[in-house]
This record gives structure tokens, C-alpha cells and sequence, in this order.
């Protein structure tokens, strides 16, 4: 098994599946209105870089990290179900972070939902503490917002 994480467009078809994925996971835990998030086009923008996880070839993850003034913001971290526990997410987080140094960024926030417990679980192994809303955001009665400071 050769795991692969690098920059890719989040307009082509294994992207897609990814997004896809994603938001069908985000909607077996939350109806619409409870959570926001950045479809196909808005991963395009030039302050955003989008990496795809492989394994063999196969996409099996994704993340997307959003440069924003003075601090990265993440969005999108999926893996499929079949590599659930085994690392994937946290390879996709420690590459997202070495890009975000690279790029000068010295802290990372997030949003993410109470429902999500495994996500946030991740979160809270890699060092990411709960903190308010930032940017335009607002409190939601399942909201977890987390930060991590480089």
C-alpha cells in the first residue's frame, strides 16, 4: 500500500467523488442549514490549495486549505470509508500543515460539529484547542471551533 498526498484540482472527476462523499457524510449528521461548506468552485480560488490523499492510485482523501488574512482556515477533510483508521486523515492534516508553514501561515482554525466526534477526536490528537467564532461565522448549538497555533 503506497499512500500518495499532493496538490490537485477540485474540479475533476476524483474530486468530485471525494466532494461528493463529503457532503454526504456531512448530510447523514446535519440537515443543510447546520453547516457551511465550499463546493467544487469555490476550492478553485487562488488562496486555496486542494490535496487529494491515494493509495495505489485510488483517491481515498481530501483537504482543502484556505490562506486567509493572517491564519489558514481548514475545510473539506474527508477520507472514505474503506481507510477509515488507518492514518489517512492524519497524513492529509500533517501535509496541509507543512504547506500552511510554508506559506507563512503560524496558526490554523477550523470549523466542525459536535456530531462529528471522530473529526473532532483527530483534531484533538494533532493539538487543535476549542476557541469562539471567528471570521463571519456564527455559534451553532453543535459548532466546535478549534485552533492550532505553529
Amino acid at each position: 500500500m503506497t499512500l500518495t498526498i499532493a496538490q490537485e484540482s477540485p474540479l475533476t472527476e476524483d474530486a468530485a467523488q471525494l466532494l461528493n462523499g463529503s457532503e454526504a457524510a456531512l448530510r447523514e449528521a446535519y440537515d443543510i442549514n447546520e453547516c457551511s461548506t465550499y463546493d467544487a468552485t469555490q476550492l478553485v480560488a487562488d488562496n486555496v490549495t486542494f490535496l487529494v490523499a491515494r493509495i495505489d492510485g485510488t483517491p481515498v482523501g481530501c483537504v482543502a486549505l484556505c490562506a486567509e488574512d493572517g491564519y489558514g482556515e481548514i475545510k473539506r477533510l474527508f477520507t472514505v470509508s474503506d481507510v477509515r483508521g488507518q492514518g489517512v486523515a492524519k497524513a492529509l492534516m500533517s501535509h496541509l500543515e507543512a504547506v500552511a508553514q510554508q506559506e507563512g501561515m503560524s496558526r490554523m482554525l477550523l470549523e466542525s460539529g459536535s456530531k462529528l466526534e471522530a473529526a473532532v477526536a483527530l483534531y484533538d490528537a494533532l493539538g487543535y484547542a476549542r476557541r469562539g467564532p471567528f471570521a463571519d461565522y456564527a455559534q451553532g448549538e453543535t459548532t466546535v471551533f478549534m485552533e492550532k497555533a505553529f
